[in-house]
């Protein structure tokens, strides 16, 4: 176990003037609280936090970030309280603790909803001082490296916890080396057997090879200072099993196929030399064509810069080389760890500020943290999170030069909404590199994309299939929510204006907001659009808007003379109505205006009943709870069970585009003979009047008789009643008719 001034001392090789004091007050404090606390391990449980410690020295962490990782379980294992370390500490160690305690009482590995929320707190925690995440990426190491002694259940539970949430953060921080043990450690539990094989592969590789490494870096090395780059160094490095074993599943290789298991890092003193470097290795030896990156004059998101190419390098070997200055492989190590300012001489005030404001890595952090006020559900935002935390990126621009960061896969609707959001929603078109090209295209590094606007345009959603950024993707469903909840409102406005008037009252917006929460509704908008998806009736509204309104409730018997109905109010008033059926009558007894669906799609969704309806039948719809309204034949007796809620009913009429007819459903029963050839004539005369067979069931319902259900496709109802008086005539059929049920 490390000693106290061991850790004093490594804190003092980066930062001579530490604050030695404060060290060693939080060493004494944490061992006093912790006492006789052991780990799993049986060791000390202060042996822990001080390895926690020691991790954050090597990313060259100030003394208060030390000081907090000392006490960073205090408060939750031990007696300790967030006051009594205010005022040991101060309030800022003493606020990062307590964020800490909060961290660790999440459970990442859970199903989705609590999994989502639980990710909102830790981002949440880490947005409000990135100090937080830091310590806790440590601490996760340090478990992780002591795993062996839990149980193979925990184990498994804290490992893929580790690879879903923890590595891809330390990626996205840029902190890639920590993301590299974090997965290593996480591979080994998670997968014991593919863990152990490729490990026995790289080990008998790196026996067939031995001295090759150092060989091709001292031919590298000395290459570069023959050619003027004296200070140049070079490291070399065999890939890590998870790495190997990432590429192999990724691309469908087997061990033997891998070509490029060794890596190598040149570093120099400044970026002209980096090219330089780049252009003695490229003269002499030959490219792997396709395999050259630029993330120097397009860094990643995370900060990280370098030059990568492959090349078949000394011994024939193909190897990959990343170039890059000391600075930017210090970036590329630690992340926003070597954002730290005191390092540039511009913060010795303790204040407590650690992180560069140009880091891109915090930037996108807080962007994820932005998606929180998106009013998202957790899933989608769980969704989000783990899609930018995984992907790999292309950059494209803007024709005015800026430079856009997009997942691998993504397309100019993804490009788009990455600009804004409104621009997303308006996208009907795209260019890139000067060309008009399908919104589903693939976007690759590079691509100058120019979005073609509508100020009419609404997202369809069947863009969600498309996108692959959670940005885009939450931004279509919400605009999709937002769309249909407007057409089911328009509905629910015109239902509840006529309502109203037949109550002799005026139907307002205003005169709503005080009865929401009597309906259970969080805004107006929102009532009035369960009236239109048939969630609520209208009479509830009416009601809870005018509590003391008598209902004025009628009932309806056919009248002397054929085709009339008598209708009496509960007024005791007679109303003489024109109808052959209580259907006719839904319009006039409920005060529902008549909607026009133009080609069957109107405002709201509109469904069809089962046994279907065709041009020429007299229909009637119903509101139905969550579906919109289902168009019924006026002759289905399925009618009957609405008979006491003429609310629901809609009067409907066929209004269709003769430019743009459609086959409809219908159902029709026919009792033929059993006997061979029946079946060929009923489909031949269905063919010969241009009727569609779409669904046929036959069963034996007596010796000689067979019953056919058809659902058949026809234009209208004059081909429908064609179809079953040409049936009839056939000699093999007994009955034939059409089904309503």
């Amino acid at each position: 176990m490390m000693r106290q001034y061991e850790l004093v001392e490594r804190v003092q090789k980066y930062k001579p003037d530490a604050n030695e004091a404060l060290l060693n007050k939080a060493y004494v404090y944490a061992m006093q609280k912790h006492g006789q606390q052991k780990r799993a391990s049986g060791d000390p449980y202060i042996s822990h936090p001080l390895e926690v410690a020691a991790i954050l020295t090597d990313m060259r962490l100030d003394e208060s970030t030390i000081a907090v990782a000392l006490l960073h379980d205090t408060i939750e294992d031990t007696t300790a309280t967030r006051a009594e370390i205010d005022e040991l500490f101060g309030e800022d160690i003493g606020r990062l603790v307590e964020g800490l305690t909060k961290i660790k009482k999440l459970d990442l590995v859970t199903k989705k909803a609590k999994q989502a929320e639980n990710l909102r707190k830790l981002l949440l925690a880490i947005s409000d001082d990135v100090r937080v995440l830091l310590v806790k990426l440590a601490d996760r190491l340090h478990n992780m490296r002591t795993l062996d002694h839990m149980s193979p259940e925990k184990r498994a539970r804290i490992s893929e916890e580790t690879m879903d949430i923890y590595a891809p953060l330390a990626g996205r921080m840029g902190m890639q080396d920590m993301r590299e043990e974090l997965e290593e450690l996480s591979f080994r539990h998670i997968n014991p057997e593919a863990h152990d094989t490729v490990t026995k592969r790289l080990e008998e590789l790196s026996r067939r090879n031995e001295g090759l490494v150092k060989k091709i870096e001292t031919e590298l090395r000395d290459l570069l200072v023959a050619n003027g780059l004296a200070n140049a160094m070079v490291k070399g490095r065999q890939k890590k099993p998870y790495s190997v074993f990432r590429k192999m599943q990724s691309k469908s290789l087997s061990f033997e196929q891998l070509s490029d298991v060794y890596g190598f890092r040149l570093l120099v003193d400044d970026v002209p030399s980096c090219y330089r470097a780049l252009g003695i290795v490229h003269t002499r030896w030959r490219v792997v064509p396709g395999r050259f990156k630029d993330y120097i004059s397009t860094p990643k998101q995370n900060d990280y810069r370098s030059l990568h190419t492959t090349i078949v390098g000394p011994s024939s070997q193909r190897i990959e080389l990343q170039i890059r200055t000391k600075r930017m492989h210090e970036i590329a190590e630690f992340g926003i760890a070597a954002h730290t300012l005191y390092k540039d001489g511009t913060n010795n005030n303790g204040d407590g500020e650690l992180l560069s404001r140009e880091s891109n890595a915090y930037s996108w952090l807080r962007h994820t943290i932005e998606a929180l006020a998106e009013g998202d559900s957790p899933e989608e935002f769980l969704e989000h999170t783990k899609l930018e935390l995984f992907q790999d990126q292309v950059f494209c621009f803007t024709p005015k030069g800026k430079l856009i960061a997009l997942p691998r896969g993504a397309t100019p609707i993804d490009f788009a909404y990455a600009v804004h959001t409104n621009i997303g929603d308006t996208t009907v078109g795209a260019k890139i590199n000067g060309r008009i090209m399908p919104l589903v295209t693939r976007l690759t590094n590079g691509d100058e994309v120019e979005i073609i606007r509508s100020g009419v345009q609404v997202p369809p959603a069947a863009w969600e299939e498309i996108v692959v950024t959670g940005k885009a993707r939450a931004a279509i469903r919400r605009a999709t929510r937002l769309a249909i909840r407007k057409q089911y409102a328009g509905l629910g406005h015109r239902i509840l204006e006529r309502t109203f008037e037949r109550a002799g009252k005026v139907f307002s917006r205003e005169a709503l907001k005080p009865a929401l929460h009597r309906l259970g509704q969080k805004d107006v908008e929102d009532a009035i659009a369960a009236v239109g998806r048939g969630e609520m009736s209208s009479l509830d509204v009416l009601r809870a808007v005018y509590p003391d309104h008598q209902d004025e409730r009628v009932t309806i018997k056919p009248a002397g003379d054929e085709g009339w109905f008598n209708v009496r109010s509960a007024a005791g008033m007679i109303f003489k109505i024109p109808g052959k059926t209580k259907a006719d009558l839904a319009a006039s007894v409920e005060g529902v205006d008549a909607l026009p669906i133009r080609g069957l799609a109107a405002d709201v969704e509109v469904h069809f009943a089962p046994t279907g309806a065709v041009p020429g039948d007299r229909i009637v719809g119903i509101m139905e709870k969550g579906k919109g309204i289902t168009i019924y034949p006026i002759q289905s007796p399925v009618l009957q069970r609405f008979d006491d809620q003429p609310e629901r009913w809609i009067d409907v009429r066929w209004d269709l585009d003769e430019a743009n007819k459609s086959r409809f459903t219908a159902r029709i029963l026919i009792n033929a003979l059993n006997e061979p050839g029946t079946l060929a004539k009923v489909a031949q005369t269905v063919a010969d009047i241009d009727v569609n067979i779409r669904l046929l069931n036959t069963v034996r319902v007596a010796a000689d008789f067979t019953e056919m259900a058809l659902d058949v496709e026809v234009w209208d109802l004059r081909q429908l009643n064609q179809l079953l008086v040409q049936l009839k005539e056939l000699d093999c059929i007994a009955t034939v008719k059409r089904l309503y049920e």
